[in-house]
């Protein structure tokens, strides 16, 4: 079994997801996991002690200083005996307390102790999934290397209320685990370049023409790259986001500077291109800050064509074996994306409707997507879901493919 004798250290954590622990702990178990259980405070108030520690079939730790577990500083134990540390369910407060290192209990000890891999189960309300803090916190774990499954979307414990926040079912749970053994390094020695973020293109040295790209999606594609073993480079435009673990960054400002970055960074195996890039600069940038003055008719710009990049490489004499174009349109979403294909060389096209929607929000900035898989063999619709996730089925069709082309 693709668990078989690997010691997880299941984080129960304290929300009513808990309950999902004791199905988890069978659905490890029947893989041939060895499960050793933590419990915070806040689980024991959702599920006891004794049904977690019937079901894994052994001692279930709670306390930080209990005087039979700590003699041997039991929490060092946990941590570096593991293989692996699943926390399910991860409350708010959890990730919050580890992406500010704290480690004022067990769980946290343990996660701070760690040096096994890290995967967490996300499950809130989806008001607190949505919060700024959160995502904050999301974003400085997933820079730190933890790996996410979910949350899903669904409905909630509160009556009436559904949405983005509920927590994976356990064999997805099991499944995102045996990823970590047995498929999580399915692109070691690969080389994978990435292109995220906006650009900005200078009008003078205080004013640039840009777009409301985050970087989140890209981001959150070349972190589960680097996951699943891949050498991946980065070339990223402005933004505010940290760096995914494991990948190098290749930091630009504009359109002639991210096609440099990304020729620089070939020969590569695959080339992923979710950028939002500017399709024009101003032809002259000025030296100094452009000034309005009374009776001086406004500004008119003189604009120059930027170099598009995905057709570059699409087409270039060190073109990757598998190239990935995003198309964001907000309007004739499926028919723009299938023309791209063949006009810009490329073998699969992510296409996403980043039009503002009827709660005024949209893909560019927000931390989900719904995207259309084109390829000259038709058309997927995958569901709406984080970016993470977006980020990591696009990883597994990437070590598909290539997979694929090497037989």
């Amino acid at each position: 079994m693709s668990l078989d004798s690997k010691r997880i250290v299941l984080i129960v954590g304290g929300g009513i997801a808990a309950y999902k622990a004791l199905d988890l702990i069978r659905r490890l178990k029947e893989r041939g996991a060895h499960v050793v259980p933590v419990m915070t405070k806040g689980a024991q108030e959702f599920v006891t002690p004794l049904a977690v520690g019937a079901l894994a079939g052994g001692h279930v730790f709670t306390e930080l200083f209990a005087r039979e577990d700590e003699q041997d500083v039991g929490h060092i134990r946990l941590a570096r005996e593991a293989d692996a540390i699943l926390l399910a369910p991860a409350t708010a407060d959890r990730m919050a307390k580890m992406a500010s290192g704290l480690a004022d209990d067990l769980a946290g000890a343990v996660l701070l102790a760690a040096r096994a891999p890290i995967l967490i189960a996300p499950a809130m309300n989806p008001a607190m999934w949505a919060h700024p803090a959160t995502h904050r916190n999301a974003e400085r774990l997933l820079a730190d290397g933890v790996r996410f499954v979910g949350p899903k979307s669904g409905e909630m414990a509160e009556r009436g209320e559904s949405g983005l926040g509920r927590m994976a079912e356990p064999t997805e749970i099991a499944d995102a685990l045996e990823e970590l053994f047995a498929g999580g390094r399915r692109l070691s020695g690969r080389r994978v370049v990435v292109t995220s973020g906006p650009t900005h293109e200078p009008i003078d040295p205080v004013r640039f023409i840009a777009n409301r790209s985050s970087g989140r999606q890209g981001h959150a594609i070349a972190g589960a790259l680097a996951a699943a073993g891949a050498e991946v480079t980065l070339v990223s435009g402005p933004v505010s986001i940290p760096t995914p673990a494991g990948v190098s960054l290749v930091k630009v400002e504009t359109a002639l500077e991210m096609l440099a970055g990304v020729e620089a960074a070939l020969p590569a195996d695959a080339a992923v291109f979710v950028a939002a890039v500017a399709d024009w600069r101003p032809a002259d940038t000025a030296a100094q800050k452009l000034k309005k003055a009374p009776g001086v008719p406004p500004l008119a710009l003189q604009f120059a064509e930027n170099p598009d990049i995905l057709a570059t490489v699409g087409h270039h004499e060190k073109r990757p074996r598998l190239v990935v174009g995003f198309a964001a349109e907000t309007h004739d979403l499926l028919a723009n994306a299938l023309s791209k294909l063949d006009r810009k060389g490329a073998d699969i096209i992510i296409a996403n409707d980043v039009a503002t929607n009827e709660e005024g929000g949209s893909v560019m900035g927000g931390t989900e997507n719904s995207v259309h898989l084109v390829t000259r063999d038709g058309i997927e619709t995958w569901p709406l879901m984080s970016k993470e996730d977006v980020g990591r089925r696009l990883t597994d069709l990437i070590a598909d493919r290539l997979a694929e082309s090497a037989t």
